[in-house]
């Protein structure tokens, strides 16, 4: 063989080399992804069996709010779905936006069952409800932890998946960008809301 044969393929097995390991780490932060979202997918289930008693300690006393208990039934249903397939897919941009809709909603209608609790001197004073109410903030908090480790780790992975040259691997091997997961969908419900008096 001549020099320029052994030099071409010192090149060819560099690039490769180079490939391989692009290849690996895109799978090594793509898994950290899938355990980022393990983590978050343990407080939403610890949110999703908590809410079914909230509504039962709330029901012997919001008889007649019988729409808002059956809200947060509905929006709980709806939210475990879409964890079930974020679960199957936690870098799919579009199961985790589906996950973030239906958190979104389960949050809205457990907040207007707990605005309506607060109607009721009898149901706030009850200690399982306190005891409820005192978990889901602590469930939210580490949701919230939860969700900025995942999302640390999908920048990361987005990072390394479309900077040239590993763009161009990525591309080739189907390692499509991963979404974030987001607390709302839009900026209006961001704001800080109005009190007045």
């Amino acid at each position: 063989m001549t020099t320029t044969a052994w030099v071409f393929l010192a090149m060819a097995a560099a690039v490769l080399a180079w490939a391989i390991a692009v290849y690996n780490g895109l799978v090594q932060r793509r898994n950290r992804i899938a355990n980022a979202f393990g983590q978050i997918d343990v407080q939403l289930k610890r949110r999703y069996d908590l809410v079914p008693n909230l509504v039962e300690v709330a029901r012997g006393y919001l008889a007649h709010e019988a729409a808002t208990l059956e809200a947060v039934i509905r929006a709980r249903g709806d939210a475990v779905g879409a964890a079930a397939q974020a679960r199957a897919h936690p870098a799919s941009a579009g199961a985790i936006g589906a996950l973030a809709v239906a958190e979104q909603a389960l949050g809205g209608s457990l907040g207007r069952l707990l605005a309506v609790a607060e109607s009721y001197p009898e149901l706030k004073a009850d200690a399982t409800m306190r005891a409820l109410g005192e978990e889901l903030t602590s469930t939210e908090n580490r949701i919230g932890f939860a969700r900025q480790a995942y999302n640390d780790e999908v920048l990361a992975f987005n990072d390394a998946a479309t900077q040239f040259p590993a763009l161009v691997v990525a591309r080739l091997l189907g390692f499509a960008p991963a979404g974030m997961l987001q607390s709302t969908q839009n900026a209006g419900e961001r704001a800080a809301p109005r009190v007045a008096f």
